[in-house]
């Protein structure tokens, strides 16, 4: 209906790797996700995860469903542990018991939990373009020292032209 106004107009919707918290089970989730792009959305853009192997298992039944649509990757830096586990609390987003501890250990370096954070987000990040996904998308939360030492610690730089930073941001 929204392109009607404007047949240009380029229409997100949320996909949940790790099911929406309301959602009955996986499947149902996703079959609500396919209404969503049948409905006319042009790109799904993910729910933050921290677990890549969940955002391929979910990105296998994306593509068996019937899905065609480029499947954006969210990522969230993660900047402060505290903030976090609050986030995923409300959101259901399974944080990984390694990385837990790792941040359990600096719980009050705001510093090192910052570096831990970004060495996280840029691995995740590499696994992702290695394995072909279509477009990472940041949660920054008004965080961009983080985004933007996840650009660099990528070789992507921040003052790149304007065509290569949307590829990079996709």
């Amino acid at each position: 209906m929204l392109k009607q106004f404007d047949p240009d107009l380029g229409i997100g919707v949320a996909g949940y790797p790790e099911k929406h918290q309301e959602a009955i089970d996986a499947q149902t989730n996703l079959e609500n996700l396919k209404r969503k792009v049948d409905a006319g959305a042009d790109a799904v853009f993910t729910q933050l995860f921290f677990e890549n192997d969940n955002f391929f298992r979910f990105r296998e039944r994306y593509y068996q469903i019937g899905i065609k649509v480029p499947l954006v990757a969210g990522i969230m830096p993660i900047t402060d542990f505290s903030r976090i586990q609050r986030i995923t609390q409300l959101c259901g987003a399974y944080f990984p018991a390694d990385l837990h501890r790792r941040f359990e250990a600096v719980q009050d370096d705001k510093e090192a939990q910052f570096e831990i954070g970004v060495e996280h987000a840029i691995a995740q990040c590499r696994q992702l373009f290695d394995q072909g996904v279509a477009g990472i998308h940041f949660y920054i939360l008004n965080q961009s020292a983080a985004s933007e030492r996840i650009l660099e610690g990528l070789n992507l730089r921040v003052e790149q032209d304007q065509q290569q930073r949307e590829l990079a941001l996709a």
